[in-house]
């Protein structure tokens, strides 16, 4: 190893150090999002198994440049899993889409090429037991499967292939989910976008290099482009773990609880009767309602009122009380009479019991200034 590192220049002593560093902070928040119990545990166990198995390689690119690996004891131990990416990727996302994600009987076929991989890859090394450095050591498969497998970029053309057929695969879902469910935004999942962007063009790029060193150099993946493609996978490693750990708890979609038709029925009559309320005697107009006073009013239990107001509403008591406060101002701003009378007079009269809330609420609610509702 000495002697190696002897031909060492400054530029790969770098390349060392940013790789090293690369997989041992994908190793740390890959095992930190492992051990994660938080409400986006599933989506967090498959980014730690990315973090891991980017880690892993970048640790294998490490060890070839202290000459270990290479048609020798480790290059029979460190096995190639370079098929398992896209996999992951994919169910990495579906967890993030439904935070209650589990693999399925028929979601294991998408581990097939990383099986088929693992297999055929220790198939090939294990023809070097037999190799005397003529072809007819060799059986026809051995022969062939080697040339195939070590003279032609096959691997990486494969694992570059999968990431992309995956991260477009992803990226369906997550739109598909922003234009049929209103709670989610592209803002919410731009993150996420984002990732499948890099992985994209990151894919394409490592394909394109491939090939071209393959047409034009007979496949020497030389050190000079072969290093610069980890170091960005490298890159790619320590934001993913960075943005991963500070997203570790964040939900983007929550799965709405499915009722029982008792639970239903009951929670029906409960609309009914606060639709009733709200039109007859507009309680919200009281500034001093509160959630247990209305659930009062409605005879019911306030964690009741709650349910009810989350589940078939999907709002919270404050929101509901103050979309109907709203709602009343604007039917008073229509009325002649109320020409004359301040806007900040007329959110009073509906239940808003200062300027700051009324603010607030309008801003949070329509999206605009109090001012706007005004203008016609």
């Amino acid at each position: 190893m000495i002697l190696y590192l002897r031909g060492v220049n400054t530029f790969q002593t770098i390349c060392v150090i940013v790789l090293s560093l690369g997989a041992l902070q994908g190793l740390s928040y890959g095992i930190i999002l492992l051990r994660n119990q938080g409400p986006n545990k599933a989506a967090n166990k498959y980014l730690a198994f990315i973090l891991l198995f980017f880690s892993y390689r970048l640790a294998v690119e490490v060890l070839q440049f202290f000459g270990l690996g290479i048609y020798d004891f480790w290059y029979h131990i460190l096995l190639e899993y370079n098929w398992i990416y896209g996999a992951l990727i994919y169910f990495f996302v579906l967890s993030i889409i439904k935070p209650d994600f589990k693999l399925s009987s028929k979601d294991w076929i998408h581990f097939l090429p990383v099986l088929l991989e693992f297999l055929w890859s220790n198939f090939i090394k294990f023809q070097n037991f037999y190799w005397d450095g003529t072809r007819e050591s060799l059986t026809w498969l051995g022969y062939w499967g080697y040339v195939v497998w070590v003279q032609f970029p096959t691997m990486y053309l494969i694992c570059g292939g999968l990431i992309l057929y995956y991260s477009f695969k992803a990226k369906a879902q997550l739109l598909q989910i922003i234009n049929t469910n209103i709670e989610v935004t592209s803002a919410k999942v731009q993150w996420v976008l984002n990732l499948l962007l890099v992985l994209q063009i990151f894919s394409i790029f490592f394909m394109a290099i491939t090939l071209v060193d393959l047409i034009f150099f007979n496949y020497a993946f030389d050190s000079f482009y072969r290093t610069p493609l980890f170091l960005g996978l490298a890159i790619i490693t320590y934001g993913l773990g960075l943005i991963g750990f500070s997203k570790r708890d964040s939900v983007i979609i929550k799965q709405k609880k499915v009722l029982t038709p008792k639970e239903d029925e009951e929670l029906t009559k409960i609309v009914l009767q606060l639709n009733n309320l709200m039109k007859t005697q507009k309680v919200y107009t009281n500034p001093e309602l509160t959630l247990r006073n209305l659930a009062e009013q409605l005879n019911i239990k306030s964690y009741l009122l709650t349910k009810c107001l989350n589940l078939k509403y999907g709002k919270s008591f404050n929101t509901y009380i103050n979309e109907k406060r709203i709602e009343e101002l604007k039917s008073l701003l229509e009325k002649p009479e109320n020409k004359k009378i301040t806007l900040l007079g007329l959110a009073f009269e509906v239940g808003f019991n200062s300027k700051a809330s009324f603010n607030r609420s309008v801003k949070k609610i329509t999206g605009k200034s109090p001012k706007a509702l005004k203008i016609k």
